[in-house]
């Protein structure tokens, strides 16, 4: 389905209705999207029903869009489904319980364990016959060894969606349509769901977000958090980091945002972290929609200027061959994710919405340490959010990756900042370990695991030498701020790492360089809602040139001081002074 905001998100009635079709609930009725105009039952990823009705319709679009494929037409990429979180009804224990479900469950599980003493060991008083065992319907881990079947129930999710968008992928190349990219993209507040980013990658050719966000602080964090982790994953596949959705607008039934300095603000934050290429959604007005930069008659709003200035000023750059440098990765585990979802307090309010509010592990999940040490939701947060602070407030450029896609994202890196969660993936591991005998600086936190990945007990303790170690405590905020500050500075130092520090500490920077290092675009994002003077720290002396009026900037004494408007940002063309 593309969702286009259609009723029913434009799958057929007659599938829609039908009960083969749809996904169960743990009571093993229909799953219901309570959705405008029209609720309805989602339909289910595993049902073989669903699969071929799919098939049918993917082969006769596929059949007739064939000759339109570039070179020989406009059609340039093809999205597989959309926004695949299980139709948002993506809590852990929402779905899928239908027969066919259960049987794909216990067919993963036998491709993990191997053997049933292996599953016994895994799951202790929940193991049955791999054709016997059932999956969790709510949340009563007591301890340590019984989050190995909840976090099991929450990989499983992401193995049904990958598999699902490959019959789907498939049908539309046997029909004709192969020799273009595929994609698909990841909702707002995808971290929530069961998308995993690694796994839908292995089942079609490029993974992008979806950006529709407002211009304030908790949001620009939300920006660089998603984009950042997004570059790494592009880069370390050589593929460029797309935007499948970048907002112009808005649908009725979202929550509304409220004019086009909004739009303005997301894409350019989201190119100053690394973004790109973009697609503007929507470009051109439509039923349910709100604010598109061209009207449905294709006549242009006095909004769709800002499109044509920031096309024409990527093009003068050259934006697409520029590089922005983060030698400073912060690794989030994929147990992480999966641990929120089986964490999650506010059942059966969808995990997600809480991520698209930018609340985290603090605000919704269950705090409890199951024997681990510590809140194993909570302490990553906070230990991520205090690097994350003392980096911003130093200038030093950082980026995101998700562990899942560690062994190809984590190139180029000096420092590697690593949250345990309770657990850790031995094969993660040894490459981290590898990375510190090449020189890598490697931190973990705040203890060393002493569980895998699935949060199964590791035979025998992980070998931690080479590592830094930054402990944290019981109490709320975990860790001591002025430690992880000073550890950052001297790290820097140690490591030589670059800087673009700005004041006031409100204000965020970033550097894109060409391909002989020289800095060419500055971008100064200010997401308060009060004009800054800011003040930016360079490495030379240069002539800033403003990307949409055309102002020049000279720096002096290596400091550019320049006048950042409320929420907004400048896009800003560097040349020698």
């Amino acid at each position: 389905h593309i969702n286009a905001e259609l009723t029913y998100f434009g799958v057929p009635e007659r599938v829609v209705w039908d009960p083969a079709c749809q996904a169960h609930s743990p009571s093993n009725i229909p799953v219901i999207l309570p959705i405008v105009p029209v609720g309805f039952p989602v339909p289910s990823y595993a049902s073989e029903t669903f699969l071929i009705e799919a098939e049918k319709w993917l082969a006769l679009a596929g059949a007739k869009l064939a000759p339109l494929k570039y070179p020989d037409g406009p059609i340039v990429l093809c999205q597989i489904d959309n926004e695949g979180t299980l139709y948002f009804r993506d809590g852990l224990y929402d779905q899928d319980y239908r027969p066919e479900a259960i049987l794909l469950y216990q067919a993963f599980l036998r491709e993990k364990y191997g053997t049933q003493n292996a599953l016994l060991v895994a799951y202790g008083r929940r193991a049955a016959a791999f054709d016997q065992v059932k999956p969790p319907v709510i949340f009563d881990a007591e301890n340590a060894n019984d989050l190995a079947w909840h976090v099991d129930w929450a990989e499983f999710q992401e193995h049904l969606i990958a598999t699902a968008l490959v019959r789907m992928k498939d049908a539309l190349v046997r029909a004709g349509l192969s020799g273009i990219p595929t994609f698909h993209n990841m909702t707002m507040g995808y971290e929530a769901t069961p998308l995993s980013a690694a796994r839908i990658g292995c089942a079609v050719d490029l993974v992008g977000l979806d950006y529709y966000h407002r211009a304030n602080p908790t949001e620009r964090l939300m920006i660089e958090r998603r984009t950042t982790e997004l570059v790494t994953r592009s880069e370390g596949l050589n593929h460029p980091a797309f935007a499948c959705e970048m907002g112009a607008g808005f649908p009725p039934f979202f929550f509304p945002i409220p004019d086009e300095t909004d739009n303005q603000f997301t894409v350019l934050t989201a190119l100053a972290y690394g973004l790109r290429g973009f697609n503007i959604y929507m470009a051109v007005d439509r039923d349910r929609w709100i604010g598109a930069p061209i009207d449905a008659r294709g006549r242009p709003r006095p909004f769709a200027e800002f499109w044509r200035k920031l096309a024409a000023g990527l093009d003068e750059v050259r934006f697409h061959e520029l590089v922005r440098k983060a030698p400073v990765r912060i690794l989030m585990p994929a147990l992480k994710r999966r641990l929120n979802r089986a964490l999650h307090a506010f059942s059966p309010a969808t995990p997600a919405l809480f991520a698209v509010l930018g609340m985290g592990s603090h605000e919704s999940c269950f705090e409890d340490d199951f024997g681990l040490g510590g809140a194993v939701a909570s302490e990553v947060d906070a230990f991520v959010e205090a690097f994350e602070r003392a980096l911003s407030q130093q200038g030093i450029p950082f980026a995101h990756v998700e562990s899942d896609a560690a062994l190809t994202s984590l190139g180029g890196s000096s420092w590697i900042i690593c949250p345990s969660a309770g657990g850790v993936e031995p094969a993660l591991w040894d490459h981290l370990a590898r990375a510190t005998r090449e020189g890598t600086r490697v931190t973990v936190g705040p203890r060393v695991p002493s569980r895998d990945g699935s949060l199964r007990a590791l035979s025998s303790p992980l070998d931690h030498r080479g590592f830094e170690l930054v402990a944290g405590g019981s109490a709320h905020p975990f860790f001591d701020e002025a430690s992880i500050r000073e550890l950052v500075s001297r790290t820097a130092g140690e490591l030589g790492l670059p800087r673009c520090p700005v004041l006031p500490p409100s204000l965020s920077t970033t550097i894109h360089e060409d391909a002989d290092g020289r800095p060419r675009v500055l971008f100064i994002i200010n997401p308060t809602a009060a004009a800054e003077r800011a003040t930016v720290e360079l490495a030379a002396s240069t002539v800033a040139t403003d990307m949409f009026d055309g102002t020049r900037h000279e720096s002096r004494e290596r400091t550019l001081d320049l006048l950042i408007l409320p929420r907004s940002v400048r896009m800003l063309k560097l040349d020698p002074a």
